[in-house]
């Protein structure tokens, strides 16, 4: 099940000096923290002159989410949670 959520939200990133490299590790949403233990995709995007970089992760509870990270203000977004297990 597929749910847009399109929702402003907290996440703990981390950067990699070495490769160059900026991944989400943790997700606060409603009250929760998800780890983060896996990311699927990332890929950046265009929207307008804005760059956002969108990730698609993995949390322990095998629940997907879509993030988005706009570059300009630094807001993440959550776009999307996929729950592979709801009926």
């Amino acid at each position: 099940m597929s749910e847009i959520i399109n929702e402003k939200v907290s996440v703990l990133s981390f950067y990699d000096r070495n490769k160059g490299t900026a991944l989400p590790i943790k997700l606060f949403w409603q009250g929760r923290a998800y780890k983060i233990k896996q990311v699927g995709y990332h890929w950046p995007a265009r929207l307008g002159r804005k760059l956002v970089h969108n990730y698609c992760v993995v949390t322990e509870n095998n629940t997907s989410f879509k993030l988005v990270h706009d570059t300009e203000t630094l807001h993440w977004t959550l776009e999307e949670v996929i729950d592979e297990f709801a009926a």
